[in-house]
């Protein structure tokens, strides 16, 4: 089969910021007919991840319409209410782009106070007439890759930097910050597996960071070192020293957000495959919604498999090599969700 059985292909190439400062991304023309204001989520550009995807975004957009843009990397989420006020109040800036959760609390009151100004925030809802809202339900493709997860560890699989342990079936996630948010991809990851076989062992763990590839290894090395044959990371530019693990350990990871294998393609021989987050269409769709003057705010997009919003991705060296009836396995339970047939818990007590 081709490769993206579940997803066209995404490849963002990212372009890291000065941190904690306001960037002028745009191109000088001051007849641009829409600016936008982004502010990204902690971690920064260069995550390979989801700040990443929405960099990429929000270039396509620069790329396709008459936009200019400028840009936000917060050191820390105190940083965020300056920056969107700083966005908010300028009267150039036709759009502020909130990227995470952590923005949340800050637009509630920003919104309110420069209500002639339009937000979008991605992860999370902001009840406000001036702002659109963007929410996935990451728990969907993380029953994709949990599924991979569970069947590859039932089998003896062994490819490019890899193989699996025969004689343990487990596979692990890793966390960035405890939320609520990431525990859905921590249930739906868990549920996926637990499809194929309920005795599959789940350890989970958080590092507590978007940024701290070190600890991302060193949970990711207690987890192989234990028996684990596949892990999962929902944790930013942590998730980095997963990858780092799997290839000391030749074991095997997914990846998140992005097409990792392509995004951080000097692990690609170990990423089997990525759950992918179309934050990058998001930003596009906002900014698209501004240009054409079609931006309503008060709206509240809530996207999952059947929308395009989410879904798994087979990295870019497990294309044509996975066995047949894995890959018939997921295209299966993948439209057993959209159908209704499966239906996927979105936070751990449900599992």
């Amino acid at each position: 089969m081709e490769r993206r059985t579940f997803l066209t292909s995404v490849g963002v190439g990212a372009t890291a910021g000065m941190a904690g400062c306001l960037v002028d991304n745009g191109d000088g023309d001051d007849e641009a007919d829409v600016t936008v204001g982004i502010v990204y989520s902690t971690g920064g550009l260069g995550d390979e991840s989801f700040n990443d995807m929405a960099y990429s975004g929000i270039e396509d957009a620069e790329s396709d319409f008459d936009i200019d843009y400028q840009d936000a990397e917060p050191d820390t989420v105190a940083d965020m209410n300056d920056m969107q006020r700083q966005f908010a109040g300028d009267e150039d800036i036709d759009l502020v782009c909130c990227i995470g959760f952590d923005h949340e609390t800050d637009l509630i009151e920003n919104a309110d106070e420069f209500d002639d100004q339009r937000f979008v925030i991605i992860d999370a809802v902001v009840d406000a007439d001036n702002v659109d809202s963007y929410v996935f339900r990451e728990h969907e493709g993380s029953f994709q890759v949990g599924h991979l997860a569970g069947l590859l560890t039932e089998t003896e699989y062994a490819h490019a930097g890899g193989e699996t342990n025969p004689d343990d079936s487990i596979v692990g996630f890793v966390g960035g910050e405890e939320t609520s948010l990431i525990e859905r991809f921590e249930a739906g990851y868990i549920a996926g597996a637990e499809y194929v076989d309920d005795s599959i062992e789940t350890p989970s763990a958080y590092a507590g960071s978007w940024d701290d590839p070190s600890t991302g290894q060193e949970i990711a090395n207690g987890m192989y070192e234990d028996g684990a044959d596949v892990v999962y990371h929902s944790a930013g530019g942590t998730g980095g020293g997963v990858f780092e693990s799997a290839q000391s350990y030749e074991r095997f990871a997914i990846g998140v957000d992005d097409d990792q294998s392509l995004s951080a393609e000097e692990s690609s021989d170990v990423i089997v495959a990525s759950m992918i987050k179309r934050v990058d269409n998001a930003v596009y769709d906002s900014i698209e919604s501004v240009v054409e003057d079609e931006f309503e705010g008060g709206d509240t997009n809530d996207l999952g498999l059947e929308e395009d919003g989410v879904d798994a991705v087979i990295g870019q060296d497990f294309e044509d090599d996975l066995p047949d009836d894995i890959v018939n396995a997921l295209e299966d339970s993948r439209q057993q969700i959209i159908d209704g047939d499966i239906d996927v818990p979105d936070n751990l007590d449900d599992l």
